[in-house]
């Protein structure tokens, strides 16, 4: 071979090698997670707008399938142009871990801007907010990128008992997007729908009694649940204050932490449980708690009744997925602490035996008016003004989708304060004897349970009646390619833990994969 047929050999064998190695390393947004994005960013391989861009994109395409997005920002470019511009002038890795970052948050989370705010429902469209939600604040200050509003069950699925999991009047029925014909659980249904499909890497839900646990598990992303008053639910449309929580959405653990420790604090607008909950902010932040050996020492208890109990044609391989979780669960080091059993559990887990469902029912009306009162414009002004605008679909309220059945019961409750009070302090007795005693007496750090739209009302009432935690994370797939997931609760202010421990299940699973949609 000649030297110069050699030299042009080599040539070229470089630039197929640079070809390759290009193509090998090229930057893909699907799946990306926050620190994919932030890396990117910094190596210039991506732009806050060309992210948004991406985005608007898939939304675009997928959202007439899958019903996950109500609307998105019209001013979402702007906001990436100019986190582009602040990027460029500040110097690498000085910026806030969101920064830049889309986000979708719940329609029930009021944002000042061009954005609706309706609880998914016609009756609040136009209506004006004083301001943004506590927690859009702390959001908007973290440099993040507010993309638009993700689909709910209509008014938290607190309008009827007979609302469908996912349905929301402004956008339609959610779909599922592994299994489209699947329950996507409710009510912060689009959020994780959206999470899962990629339609955005982050999401705000919001959760009274599973909202966040349950589509999150059935959506095969992570949710977690805080403690009440560690995030502000000031400016977020109410069903009861005792209860209500705000918090994220994402693909990881990591991602949900990042946005948990953006999200918690203080909020003067809703200083009462914020100002309680304070105490629990571990300083530095949650993310000290991302270790990969976090399931180490750790005692986790298993509830077996009712939580392991598997009825439907698929408990073989629910029972299966979890006996083999609990396994790696030990091989990491942790120890669990099994056969135990729940004061009261029966009563627990009946929300009409415990007064929870009485309980929201009373609180549901005076939270809804004073949200109602305080918006600067709107169609309606009171819960009363809700049932009237209802009634228009009248021909309609044959079909379970427009029956109201749980506005007209809190607005014609006539119970003493008394009766409510007995309520209360009955659910905080179980609370209190029930999960708190429990792990005072086993010492434990978590309980641990399956997570599926058959298990959903039955663990997340726990944690929802006593104001406790709960993260889910993946757990797998069943038969129909259906997503189950694995919950871990604990007692109030447990979130470090929670974390250690979700983190390391899911380091040391690694189960989620990228959405189907079959039929």
């Amino acid at each position: 071979m000649s030297t110069n047929s050699l030299l042009l050999s080599i040539f070229i064998s470089i630039l197929l090698y640079g070809f390759y190695i290009k193509k090998a390393t090229a930057f893909s947004i699907k799946e990306a997670t926050i620190d994919d994005l932030q890396l990117a960013f910094n190596q210039n391989k991506l732009t806050s707008r060309k992210l948004v861009h991406f985005y608007l994109k898939r939304i675009h395409k997928l959202n007439p399938l899958l019903r996950g997005v109500i609307e998105v920002n019209p001013d979402a470019l702007y906001l990436a142009d100019k986190a582009d511009q602040e990027r460029k002038a500040k110097p690498v890795g000085s910026l806030p871990s969101l920064h830049g970052i889309p986000i979708l948050l719940k329609d029930n989370i009021a944002t000042k801007d061009k954005l609706n705010t309706t609880a998914g429902s016609f009756a609040l469209l136009g209506s004006v907010v004083p301001k943004d939600a506590g927690v859009v604040a702390k959001l908007r200050k973290a440099g993040a990128i507010i993309l638009g509003k993700a689909s709910m069950t209509e008014w938290a699925a607190f309008r009827s008992n007979y609302l469908p999991n996912g349905f929301c009047a402004r956008s339609g029925q959610g779909k599922n997007p592994y299994v489209l014909s699947a329950d996507p659980c409710g009510s912060s249904s689009g959020s994780a729908i959206s999470v899962a499909a990629n339609l955005v890497a982050v999401s705000l839900g919001t959760e009274t009694d599973g909202s966040i646990l349950c589509p999150s598990s059935t959506n095969s992303i992570v949710g977690i649940k805080p403690t009440v008053g560690l995030t502000s639910r000031a400016g977020v449309v109410p069903i009861s204050p005792r209860q209500d929580s705000v918090g994220p959405m994402c693909r990881t653990v990591r991602d949900a932490v990042y946005v948990l420790d953006e999200i918690v604090g203080f909020d003067y607008d809703d200083s009462e449980a914020t100002r309680a909950a304070a105490k629990f902010i571990p300083h530095g932040g949650y993310k000290h708690f991302l270790k990969p050996d976090g399931l180490k020492g750790k005692r986790i208890g298993i509830v077996r009744n009712p939580f392991f109990k598997f009825y439907n044609d698929e408990g073989l391989v629910l029972t299966r997925a979890f006996g083999h979780h609990l396994h790696t669960i030990r091989q990491k080091g942790a120890i669990l602490i099994d056969h135990l059993e729940i004061s009261k559990i029966d009563e627990i887990i009946n929300p009409f035996k415990s007064g929870e469902r009485f309980g929201l029912v009373a609180d549901f009306k005076p939270a809804i008016n004073a949200y109602l009162k305080n918006l600067l414009k709107s169609p309606v002004r009171s819960l009363a003004d809700l049932i009237v605008f209802n009634s228009k679909f009248s021909d309609l309220e044959k079909t379970k989708e427009y029956k109201q059945d749980l506005f007209e019961a809190a607005e014609s409750l006539k119970e003493s304060n008394g009766t409510v009070k007995l309520a209360v302090e009955n659910l905080k007795q179980l609370s209190r004897n029930g999960l708190e005693k429990l792990v005072r007496k086993h010492k434990l750090d978590a309980l641990v349970s399956p997570y599926d739209v058959e298990r959903s009302s039955e663990f997340s009432t726990i944690l929802a009646i006593g104001g406790f935690p709960g993260i889910s994370v993946p757990a797998g797939y069943d038969r129909k390619g259906v997503p189950f997931g694995i919950c871990f609760g604990g007692v109030k202010g447990s979130e470090p833990k929670l974390i250690e421990i979700a983190y390391g299940f899911e380091q040391a699973t690694t189960i989620r994969k990228p959405p189907s949609f079959k039929p």
